[in-house]
């Protein structure tokens, strides 16, 4: 058994989650975004990106390791009002109080050990310490992996849905919410 953790990043983690997101984008999200997409991204460029958000006020950005290597990531924070309005631009009467799963990524050779159920009960965690009362996170429609995941923690479909150009391809993503008191019974260890 090893331990597993998850902690706030710091910038001595961004060459590590950069890394992270081109290998899972290149493996899991490649086709659907576009390889060129995907192939312009440069570890410099994501790393800038990385670095930015950890420093953001307004966010935070986690890591989730196990023994001595990181092997994910997430980034949670408000929701901004285009991000949780409704299709017709309305607000729902919690916009306020509504935390953002911007991303949330678990290095797929160190898939279902349980680091994504964690970094997401750490996340949701943080939005509640920060007022919020419940999330939402935007999957792309044929991430089946992902979709059930977060449905797997009760974070269903809301009924909006938004087509993104990715200048290669146009996917759709699902607007996801739920609740934010997640509980796990043993984060600490994996076999």
């Amino acid at each position: 058994m090893t331990t597993a953790d998850v902690r706030p990043a710091t910038l001595d983690d961004v060459p590590e989650i950069a890394r992270i997101q081109l290998v899972t984008w290149r493996t899991a999200y490649g086709d659907a975004l576009g390889p060129s997409v995907v192939d312009a991204l440069t570890t410099d460029e994501v790393a800038a990106r990385w670095s930015e958000a950890i420093t953001h006020p307004d966010t935070t950005v986690y890591v989730a390791t196990e023994g001595r290597f990181t092997v994910g990531f997430c980034v949670a924070g408000a929701a901004p009002e285009t991000e949780v309005a409704a299709a017709d631009g309305s607000l729902p009467e919690d916009a306020a109080r509504t935390g953002l799963i911007g991303s949330l990524l678990v290095e797929p050779r160190w898939g279902r050990r349980g680091h994504g159920g964690r970094l997401l009960a750490t996340a949701t965690a943080g939005l509640r310490e920060h007022g919020a009362e419940r999330g939402i996170a935007w999957v792309m429609q044929s991430d089946s992996a992902s979709l059930a995941f977060y449905r797997s923690v009760g974070w269903d479909p809301d009924g909006t849905v938004r087509t993104l150009d990715t200048g290669e391809r146009t996917i759709k993503e699902i607007r996801l919410t739920g609740t934010l008191d997640l509980r796990l019974e043993d984060p600490a260890t994996v076999e």
